[in-house]
């Protein structure tokens, strides 16, 4: 029987994956820089987690996490976001103890069901930072500047980052009533999601990806038309602080993202080579959230990124390269496949990668596959080498050749 990986679930093989790791690298090199430290979390949590903190009427909790009863009769789900598992991991190791601010990020899997397209898949991974313990502007801006940095050290160009306030406790509660009077005239040509959100939380039709929801709402009333005079300060000097960085932005009143936990700036950053979804990175406040998973009340920020996305647009611009080895040791003789195998593992513990043909063909097949696989050189060792002190290189590239003596081959490799 031949197994398949189910839908929605990529395998992500060489040389791909080094594109991967290069951007993880960066973004451990750039978070550093500001402070961030490695957080992990579960991938499993209690489903409770993300009801309380995503909301019950978004479309994550409502169609897309897997959700099931272990065997503890306990609800557990497949975490669908990173913010609220490390949340609950801030209140309940009592990090907000320590002193402000607390600057985490993460990386790893996540899941959600949904039909899966260009960039978007069932299991999909993202980067993510999140900070805890200031309220004021330029937490904001710093974190907004930092994903600019990153995505600019790995090489991406072209990207739009829009940002929007959605106001606070204070402030949301007029805005979403002129939000109601506006959709209630013609909520009976809203599609059914919208018409159910209507009751649930207005905001999300702003966020309908349904062409025809799109027209409806043309003209609905802008957030930013109600915001609190904190709330428009607070963004005023987000804007401000993001001028004096350069930091490129432009205003999107719709932006008001699909989890409810968000307060005050909202963002995300899109590029329009990635067809209907195009956001790569999104974040913004969540300031009520600690509060809410029974900590004190604490100011935090944070935003993910998607791998996926990333990757394909780094690839769109220039496919990813296969390392390659050092050198392929091949040899001829019992006795020489020995010396062999020491100088393969002597050459490893110097940090040079090196592959060796375990004792298998002739020399020329073993050559054949040293070339296959990519080496720089072949190092042949056969008796009459082994008798001499002095081994045969070949620069597999160049067609060069030469002798090396044992003693030397090490400090050879380093240097070549």
């Amino acid at each position: 029987m031949k197994y398949s990986g189910l839908k929605g679930m990529e395998d992500i093989l060489p040389p791909d994956i080094h594109v991967w790791q290069a951007v993880e690298a960066t973004a451990r090199t750039i978070f550093a820089r500001y402070g961030f430290q490695e957080i992990r979390v579960p991938i499993l949590e209690s489903t409770d987690i993300f009801t309380r903190g995503i909301g019950e009427a978004t479309d994550i909790v409502e169609k897309e996490m897997y959700t099931f009863t272990d065997k503890g009769n306990r609800s557990v789900s497949m975490r669908p976001e990173g913010t609220a598992p490390v949340v609950r991991c801030y209140v309940e190791k009592n990090l907000h103890t320590l002193a402000s601010p607390q600057k985490y990020f993460y990386t790893g899997p996540m899941f959600r069901y949904e039909r899966p397209q260009k960039g978007r898949f069932r299991q999909f991974y993202q980067v993510g930072a999140e900070a805890f313990g200031v309220a004021t502007p330029a937490m904001d801006a710093e974190v907004i500047s930092m994903l600019r940095n990153l995505l600019e050290a790995i090489g991406l160009g072209g990207l739009n980052f829009e940002l929007n306030s959605i106001g606070c406790a204070e402030c949301r509660p007029a805005y979403r009533q002129a939000l109601l009077d506006f959709f209630s005239v013609k909520l009976g040509e809203y599609c059914p999601d919208c018409q159910r959100r209507y009751e649930t939380n207005p905001l999300r039709i702003l966020d309908c990806k349904v062409a025809r929801c799109g027209e409806l709402r043309q003209g609905a009333p802008t957030v930013t038309g109600h915001l609190c005079e904190g709330c428009r300060t607070h963004f005023d000097e987000v804007l401000s602080l993001l001028n004096a960085l350069k930091v490129p932005h432009t205003l999107n009143p719709n932006l008001v993202r699909g989890l409810d936990y968000y307060t005050r700036t909202t963002f995300e950053v899109t590029s329009e080579h990635l067809g209907a979804q195009k956001a790569v990175a999104a974040g913004g406040r969540y300031d009520r959230l600690v509060e809410e998973f029974g900590g004190p009340a604490t100011p935090a920020i944070g935003f993910a990124i998607g791998m996926e996305r990333i990757v394909t647009l780094l690839k769109d611009q220039q496919e990813p390269v296969q390392p390659e080895p050092v050198v392929f040791v091949a040899t001829l003789g019992k006795e020489a496949e020995i010396e062999g195998f020491r100088i393969v593992e002597t050459l490893r513990a110097r940090g040079i990668w090196a592959e060796q043909s375990y004792g298998a063909g002739s020399l020329k097949s073993q050559l054949r596959r040293a070339d296959r696989i990519g080496a720089a050189f072949a190092l042949i060792i056969g008796e009459n080498e082994l008798k001499a002190g002095l081994l045969q290189w070949k620069n597999m590239k160049k067609g060069e050749q030469g002798e090396v003596a044992v003693a030397d081959v090490v400090s050879f490799f380093q240097t070549n």
